[in-house]
């Protein structure tokens, strides 16, 4: 019997792994994912799309889902364990959380999931263990068994994480709630200049990763918003590449491509033509292995260059370009 054997560190998460897009236009959303991001379309059934990065083993990171509102339906982390879901189904009730269980197969590929609305958020999450992993098509597997495919368009990795917002009234809550209940770690924050004691944003990770998960303050007050979704690369210079290319696709850019001073990676937000989801084309950053990392501040006077250290800055303001989409109208 080994020690993980004799000791039960009770459910945890493993990583960032899925999200459920509506889009009104299903083929624009997979000429952008598939053709130019170079993602795989591993199965469509109907009008729901599933697809995965070159360096994604599993059955899929993106659903990409045909409706009328393109708003997100659900983000998917998986666990560490199988057991994992029930135990956390089971703390979730204990906390008066209202649960739904997805079903295995319900989102093709995937096992039994939990499903619930962040406290303090509403945001759709589910949390899942069990993943299929196809080959892929002859024509596109990979010679290297660490990745499911071939290198294709801008060669887009896996999925990196998830920027969520919600109401500066709430997100104190939301913060606090998925760091004590899902064990996310806050690596770095700041807080509103005008509500010193109100979080701003927040980076928090489960993995090495600065972050898998931020959260950040609506100042139009909504909650259960979507900010961006994003795409690891290999490195920077393919961000660069990646503006040339999309700048000259006619994809809409948001700011970028530059640095962040928060996190240290670059970055490029475009928008999703066919359901206007805005992604960050994310490359480089840091990793953290230090157990005792203490989270970093940053204050009002130094927040620009968290969000910018070169290139375009980045407005924050609540008429900035890029609308903001929910999933969270119900379980």
């Amino acid at each position: 019997m080994t020690i993980s054997d004799r000791y039960d560190p009770g459910p945890q998460l493993a990583h960032a792994g899925t999200i459920d897009l509506g889009t009104k236009n299903l083929e624009r959303s997979l000429w952008f994912f598939r053709d130019i991001l170079g993602m795989e379309e591993v199965e469509r059934v109907g009008d729901t799309a599933y697809l995965r990065a070159y360096q994604e083993l599993g059955h899929h990171s993106l659903v990409l889902t045909q409706q009328d509102d393109a708003i997100v339906n659900s983000y998917g982390f998986r666990v560490k364990r199988p057991q994992d879901v029930e135990l956390f189904n089971e703390e979730l009730q204990r906390l008066e959380v209202e649960t739904v269980e997805v079903p295995a197969g319900s989102e093709r590929g995937r096992g039994t999931a939990v499903r619930f609305l962040v406290p303090g958020g509403d945001h759709p999450f589910e949390l899942y263990y069990d993943m299929d992993r196809p080959q892929a098509a002859e024509g596109l597997r990979s010679k290297l068994p660490s990745n499911s495919s071939t290198r294709r368009g801008l060669g887009v990795r896996r999925l990196d994480h998830f920027n969520v917002q919600t109401s500066p009234s709430t997100i104190n809550e939301a913060e606090q709630w998925v760091r004590e209940n899902l064990g996310f770690k806050r690596r770095e924050f700041a807080y509103l200049p005008d509500s010193p004691s109100t979080v701003m944003a927040s980076w928090m990770s489960v993995t090495p990763q600065m972050h898998d998960l931020a959260i950040v303050a609506n100042r139009d007050e909504k909650s259960g918003q979507l900010h961006h979704l994003a795409y690891n690369l290999e490195n920077m210079s393919d961000a660069l590449t990646a503006a040339d290319i999309l700048r000259d696709l006619d994809v809409s850019f948001g700011v970028g491509p530059g640095k962040h001073g928060i996190g240290q990676a670059m970055y490029l937000y475009v928008h999703d033509p066919g359901s206007d989801h805005r992604v960050e084309l994310y490359a480089g950053g840091y990793l953290i292995f230090e157990p005792d990392w203490e989270p970093i501040e940053w204050k009002p006077v130094d927040f620009p260059e968290g969000l910018t250290w070169y290139g375009d800055p980045i407005d924050v303001s609540p008429g900035s370009r890029g609308r903001d989409t929910t999933g969270s109208a119900s379980l």
